[in-house]
């Protein structure tokens, strides 16, 4: 395993950490029912192969952005038997649910308790827009953020980011953060932080924690056939995984990689590409590869939907991530008969417009709008 230095806080983070937003679940598909024991099993197991950083959240493996997820209570019973003395805990303050200065400490105390920790490591503000900026800045996040570093309840403070680019680095100029967490990957270089963002955090001493390198899995599941002859022409032979997270961590400002691994396969194949994924290593004809792949993708991709689920549970039961892929896998491949099996009720003509999704979007994408535009495909009687 490979490590580098994360930021101003001279601690040292192997480049793999482990994301557990997306962990193994149990047979029915209900994101609230993580499979506890084969979980528990890939986090130990990376932590054994020397992965020292676990990613975590408030809502992660939940039933919605509003509730407490199992995520957080999983990563703290998965971390005895002297595992959290092996790692650094990263978990987030639910920004969308701060109205008062005091929400600020409720959920920070809950999160120690359900983590069963006394202090969190790198403790992130979570998901923040130019709007929650606003609201927790007001709420008095910058007091509270120092009193629990004083207080030990948190060691480091950052914050994840999901927002165009021009509010990125006045939130970094607002405090003296530790770290950021910023989208990035091959198809994401000018998209929200983006490369300018990741480079001026950088500059400005800050760990770089990366998410969504493999773009929740688009970047490596059902590829186009063209995506497919691109890496097979390549005179280097490697999965399409490892060559998205070769071009991540080929960036020297980028500390950490989060990787939501859910089975064993993954787990193993990501540390090995870890152990000698050094910073600037990549040729100049494996770049090409890259770039030939990325414009593939961009000529066929309709929806930027990395099915993170922040936008679910819809009130009417549309299936929004499950909606946004067929429809760009139609584009993609042609195939459309896959909508069928998804319920009636998960379909895109139950959209009733209220735009609930749209509030906890971090990609920003209209997806009333673009929820028509696949019922125009799929449903064109309805």
């Amino acid at each position: 395993m490979l490590y580098r230095k994360f930021g101003k806080t001279n601690e040292k983070v192997s480049i793999l950490g482990f994301g557990c937003m997306r962990l193994p679940l149990l047979p029915g598909g209900d994101s609230s029912k993580i499979d506890e024991e084969l979980a528990t099993k890939l986090v130990r197991y990376a932590i054994d192969e020397g992965v020292n950083y676990i990613d975590t959240a408030y809502p992660y493996h939940g039933v919605g952005m509003g509730s407490a997820g199992q995520s957080e209570p999983f990563v703290g019973r998965a971390l005895r038997d002297g595992y959290r003395q092996k790692v650094k805990i990263a978990t987030k303050l639910p920004s969308w649910l701060i109205h008062a200065p005091e929400d600020m400490d409720k959920y920070l105390n809950e999160q120690l308790a359900r983590l069963q920790t006394d202090s969190i490591d790198f403790y992130l503000v979570h998901s923040l827009n130019a709007t929650l900026w606003k609201n927790v800045k007001e709420a008095g996040v910058i007091s509270f953020l120092d009193r629990a570093i004083r207080d030990g309840r948190i060691k480091y403070a950052g914050f994840s980011f999901h927002e165009k680019h021009e509010h990125f680095n006045e939130i970094v100029d607002a405090y003296d953060w530790s770290f950021c967490q910023i989208q990035y990957n091959y198809m994401d270089e000018v998209y929200q932080a983006g490369k300018k963002g990741l480079l001026y955090a950088a500059k400005k001493g800050l760990g770089v924690t990366i998410m969504e390198p493999l773009r929740g899995g688009k970047l490596v599941s059902n590829l186009p056939l063209a995506v497919q002859g691109v890496f097979e022409q390549a005179e280097i032979k490697r999965t399409p995984a490892e060559w998205a997270l070769r071009w991540v961590w080929d960036h020297p400002e980028v500390s950490v990689v989060l990787s939501g691994m859910n089975c064993m396969e993954q787990v193993v194949e990501n540390i090995k590409v870890a152990s000698t994924a050094a910073d600037s290593s990549l040729t100049v004809s494996e770049k090409q590869v890259i770039e030939q792949t990325k414009s593939i993708f961009q000529q066929r991709t309709k929806v930027n939907c990395t099915a993170c689920g922040y936008c679910m549970p819809c009130p009417t039961g549309v299936n929004i991530p499950g909606c946004f892929s067929l429809y760009n896998n139609f584009y993609m491949f042609g195939r459309e008969e896959f909508y069928g099996m998804l319920q009636p009720q998960q379909r895109a003509s139950n959209c009733i417009e209220c735009g609930l999704c749209e509030t906890h979007c971090p990609q920003s994408i209209p997806i009333r709008q673009e929820l028509k535009n696949v019922k125009a495909i799929f449903e064109p009687d309805k």
